[in-house]
């Protein structure tokens, strides 16, 4: 008897776990990516017999459900080279799944205090979910992983439509499909259709989703029919897997070096060779004996090169570190460089660090860097032009766009995944990639230590990819396309659209509410 009240009080939450699970089953590694057109149905559905107070709690449970499988990898991450107890990092796991599962608790908040006509739910649905995805893209230095729209990344068709409204567009359709279902399973447990306005609503759903499957079909002929027009590149990216515990230890360097130039020279002929983020382990041309090895290298290969590196320069405190791409021609002769712009808090650097002093330890490994000042610049090799993003930099849609408008004609991403283990973090990031291919119609490199390595076309199909954990050069001729897409240009138009449209329905229904209200 004495459980009744406990089992009472969560069987409401039941439906939103379930929302949950099938959420994270959408994203890899589970990759069942078309259960995202229903996973939101049960969490919807149950917030009709809920309070207002019961719904936040079922969409932070949907959340918790949700984030906790999907980026459980921070708390090994954290005590294998963050050096925290496991205490310590499953607290730090659990506050940024609590902090991320406040966004579906104000989404589920957000469908039951602001009734819309039945057809236009899903619509409503859509505006509230791309809003809080947008927001929490950028707030505190932003953290996007596990947006909606990313699970599509295998539905080649449905993406096509990213390169109009970017990724958080692809959300906007999935919840739509959502909300679509929601409304068709209530009519039939009423055994009754919507109103004759309703359906107005719901045809108009339908068909925002059938143009979105037919633009896709065709726009997907119309690239690749694009691509067998346009020139190619022959690009190398090396993937040396050195492992993270020997990284940064100085009697591996010389080995680092030679596991780098027998996989580079491997490669050739090629336009470009491209090495992971910091894959050099020490401070290129400032120590003068494993940079004049790798110079001597790079002019018997007789080609441009793309490296990794950590970099420094004199300050009044000292020195400042950046994380840095350097292109060096066939002379090996630095012809420019691009240092990391948007830092990963609590890894490279730590936020309000006279305050935050415990935290330096989570810095160690991947060192204290600075912000870069050179901004989204091309590198060029050749003929060619290259934006450079540098590891978690490729998940955020507006810097790809910005180096693609300043002339970059490819991407490239370096990273090093090692941090990730064996966890399906690597292959969620490398998914990421995919939209950037398609919102900028470009082709992406992608060089990572211990992988995931690989080429995708502007179409944002995977061309080829290695396995993590593995030592490999893969050499392959990437499609060169110019021009800008309607998202280059303008970036989340759409996305913001929903967020004003989604503060103003608030707004007026929160000044009705107190209209409405006896004195």
């Amino acid at each position: 008897m004495q459980f009744k009240p406990l089992y009472g009080a969560l069987l409401p939450l039941l439906p939103a776990l379930v929302s949950g699970l099938m959420l994270f089953s959408a994203f890899p590694a589970p990759g069942f990516y078309p259960a995202a057109f229903f996973a939101l149905v049960p969490l919807w559905l149950s917030l009709e017999r809920l309070s207002s107070k019961q719904a936040f709690y079922a969409g932070i449970g949907t959340g918790i459900s949700f984030y906790l499988p999907l980026i459980y990898w921070i708390c090994p991450t954290l005590t294998e080279y963050g050096g925290l107890n496991t205490f310590v990092a499953l607290s730090c796991l659990l506050l940024l799944v609590l902090y991320l599962s406040a966004y579906t608790g104000v989404f589920a908040l957000a469908m039951k205090k602001i009734p819309v006509p039945e057809g236009l739910v899903p619509f409503w649905g859509a505006v509230a979910w791309v809003s809080l995805e947008y927001i929490r893209t950028y707030l505190f230095s932003g953290f996007p992983w596990g947006v909606l729209g990313y699970s599509q990344y295998p539905n080649r068709v449905l993406i096509q439509a990213a390169d109009t409204f970017g990724v958080l567009g692809i959300s906007f359709l999935v919840v739509v499909a959502n909300g679509v279902l929601v409304i068709a399973f209530k009519s039939f447990s009423r055994r009754a259709w919507p109103e004759k306005t309703n359906m107005a609503g719901l045809s108009l759903s339908m068909v925002l989703l059938c143009s979105a499957f037919i633009y896709g079909h065709l726009k997907l002929a119309q690239v690749r029919g694009q691509i067998n027009g346009v020139p190619s590149r022959t690009i190398s990216v090396i993937q040396a897997n050195i492992s993270q515990d020997r990284k940064w230890d100085k009697a591996f360097v010389d080995e680092t070096i030679d596991r780098y130039s027998r996989l580079s020279l491997e490669a050739m002929p090629c336009d470009l060779v491209v090495w992971p983020e910091t894959a050099l382990p020490f401070y290129y041309g400032m120590d003068p004996v494993p940079s004049n090895r790798v110079d001597a290298m790079v002019r018997k290969a007789g080609t441009f090169f793309l490296i990794g590196i950590p970099a420094a320069r004199p300050s009044d405190d000292g020195f400042l570190y950046y994380n840095r791409a350097c292109m060096l021609n066939p002379l090996a002769l630095p012809k420019g460089y691009y240092d990391k712009h948007h830092l990963v808090p609590f890894g490279e650097y730590v936020p309000f660090k006279g305050l935050l002093r415990f935290a330096e330890k989570l810095t160690a490994g991947a060192g204290d860097f600075s912000k870069g000042e050179t901004g989204p610049v091309p590198l060029k090799f050749g003929t060619g032009t290259t934006g450079v993003l540098i590891c978690f930099e490729i998940i955020f849609p507006d810097i790809a766009s910005a180096f693609v408008r300043n002339g970059a004609d490819i991407l490239t991403t370096m990273t090093n995944d090692a941090w990730f283990g064996r966890t399906q973090a690597a292959l969620q990031h490398f998914s990421m990639a995919v939209f950037r291919a398609v919102e900028n119609r470009r082709s992406v490199v992608r060089a990572a230590n211990t992988g995931i390595s690989g080429f995708i076309d502007p179409s944002g199909t995977i061309l080829e990819k290695t396995d993590i954990f593995t030592a490999c050069a893969l050499t392959r001729q990437v499609p060169v396309m110019s021009g800008q897409t309607f998202y280059t240009r303008h970036g989340d138009l759409a996305a913001k659209a929903c967020l004003v449209a989604f503060f103003l329905i608030c707004v007026i229904k929160f000044i009705l509410k107190k209209i409405r209200r006896p004195l």
